[in-house]
């Protein structure tokens, strides 16, 4: 009861626990020695009922989702009298808290709150991931610009987002996105501003005493995680802008724009790259525009061709067949790679018609050189491309007309294709493992697919991705993912290309782990069918395809 004694109140247990469950706010004191975390109040509406009124360390790691134990570990560990604590944490079958407390005087415990993410929305945090909104991360960032001092803004883009939604649903793919927002928020001290500004893009506003921002957040950031059964390997393209505060200190929001212009630049570069942002940047835009225009019909007008790259057979040096990428020869800009027009393509709905047109020029090609040799080529199928109405009758059509053999044209699958509908996806690729083609899983290990599943598909090869490859010497976890791809294939009796190769060392440590193939920058750059003719007849000449000793 209360009770008025002098015109003072005095709050008694019952009306304290009133209060906080009308609140939904729960509070816990921790006893690390006893090993002992007490909660009281709003533990049912908070999902914490399992663990309430006491429980072990133990049990709350059990409770909490896989992506967020180490938060609840650090938590947990004891810090010296005063020190803060703040975590946001998600229990299994809860929905995402935030965990408020300190260090008592005594240093032996620890107390706060527990007060459900929801409290926050609507204010200045982003609803998924604890971190700032966009709005509220430019407020801040042209707070801390008035004070003078030496800055540097990074925005890093997940790659491949839609695909990771088709692939796992918005649901899961969420759960990855919050898992990175914790990662990122564990990974830099108080003096960083952190925000997801986008989807898919994370920002840092770091102080100069943070040192190579950019290579914190991706250290953090693109560690492996697994999400509902499936392994994810995330990557990111990012862009950097330096900035004085001060009188003179560029608006936030202008900072903010330069910053995600270098990270299309990265991506234009490709997986995984970085850009620093500079005014040439500013161009691009306006080129963006005059290429689309040009774009349309570019097709039709036989300017976008295949150029072929090598792929070699590692243990005797042979080349083995040819991956066909497309090319635009352009008539003024010269030969435009495919970093720069395919996303187009993409947007005006052209990948389809691309994707027919390159099987049918390279498969014509092919049948060229087969009376040289009995090599293989690989065409890539686009995205969404393995649903496209009459493919698998196209295949088994052009197979007839060239003659050439069952196997001798390999169509290339990327997982996120697969994942989006693998029931669906796997009639249709054994219709084309029937029809004649031969079938590839491509940048295998970059994503999203589920084991169980590459044992239902009827592959024949797995391409590792060049970002994996090209890392292997410097990044552990890269290597570890090329020896346990490389054995995956041996197990399931499939083929092993590794892209990405680019001198003798590669290649020699993906043969001492039983890689069969590898192409790249070592052997070949992508080339003309007259260039890789004359390279064809060249590496018949001389017994093995040429490899740099450097690279």
């Amino acid at each position: 009861m209360a009770l008025r004694a002098q015109n003072r109140f005095v709050w008694d247990a019952t009306i304290t626990l009133e209060a906080l469950g009308a609140a939904d706010i729960a509070l816990w004191s921790w006893d690390p020695h006893a090993d002992s975390l007490r909660l009281t109040g709003a533990t049912r509406a908070l999902g914490l009922s399992a663990l309430a009124p006491e429980c072990s360390s133990a049990a709350v790691l059990a409770l909490s989702m896989p992506q967020d134990r180490a938060l609840v570990e650090d938590l947990l560990k004891v810090q010296p009298p005063g020190g803060e604590i703040s975590a946001r944490v998600r229990m299994r079958g809860g929905d995402t808290c935030i965990w408020r407390g300190e260090w008592l005087e005594d240093g032996v415990r620890a107390a706060g709150v527990v007060v459900p993410e929801t409290r926050f929305a609507g204010s200045e945090l982003d609803a998924l991931t604890g971190l700032l909104d966009r709005r509220s991360f430019v407020a801040k960032a042209r707070e801390r610009l008035q004070v003078p001092a030496a800055y540097t803004l990074v925005v890093a883009d997940l790659d491949r987002l839609r695909r990771l939604n088709e692939a796992l649903g918005h649901e899961r793919a969420d759960l990855v996105l919050s898992a990175l927002g914790s990662r990122l928020a564990a990974a830099f001290p108080p003096g960083a501003l952190l925000a997801r500004v986008g989807e898919d893009e994370f920002a840092v506003l770091a102080p100069a005493e943070i040192e190579h921002p950019a290579d914190v957040m991706r250290q953090a950031l693109e560690q492996p995680l697994r999400v509902a059964g499936f392994d994810i390997f995330p990557t990111l393209s990012m862009g950097a802008v330096p900035a004085d505060g001060g009188l003179d200190a560029p608006e936030a929001a202008e900072l903010l724009r330069r910053a995600e212009l270098a990270v299309e630049s990265a991506k234009n570069a490709g997986r995984g790259g970085a850009a620093d942002y500079g005014r040439a940047l500013e161009t691009d835009g306006l080129s963006r525009l005059a290429m689309e225009s040009d774009l349309r019909g570019a097709i039709g007008r036989g300017e976008i061709v295949p150029f072929y790259q090598p792929v070699v057979r590692l243990q005797t040096g042979a080349i083995a067949g040819f991956e066909a990428l497309a090319r635009w020869r352009h008539p003024r800009r010269g030969v435009i790679p495919p970093d720069e027009f395919l996303p187009l393509c993409d947007e005006m709905g052209l990948l389809m018609e691309l994707g027919a047109h390159m099987m049918r020029a390279s498969a014509l090609q092919l049948a060229e050189w087969r009376a040289a040799g009995e090599i293989s080529i690989s065409v890539n199928l686009s995205v969404g491309e393995i649903d496209r109405p009459g493919l698998v009758e196209e295949v088994a059509a052009l197979l007839a007309e060239t003659g050439l053999p069952r196997g001798s044209l390999k169509l290339e699958i990327t997982e996120s294709d697969i994942m989006r509908d693998p029931d669906g996806a796997a009639v249709i690729l054994r219709a084309l493992r029937e029809a004649g083609a031969a079938l590839a899983l491509d940048d295998f290990g970059t994503g999203f697919s589920s084991l169980s599943y590459l044992t239902r598909l009827p592959f024949d090869t797995l391409k590792i991705d060049r970002y994996f490859v090209r890392t292997m010497g410097s990044n552990e976890g890269s290597a570890k993912i090329v020896r346990s791809v490389v054995n995956l294939g041996r197990d399931l009796s499939l083929e092993v290309v590794a892209e990405g190769v680019e001198n003798a060392e590669m290649a020699r440590s993906l043969l001492s782990i039983g890689c069969d193939y590898g192409q790249g920058f070592g052997y070949a750059p992508a080339l003309s069918a007259q260039e890789a003719e004359v390279y064809l007849n060249e590496s018949y000449a001389d017994g093995a395809a040429p490899l740099k000793a450097r690279g």
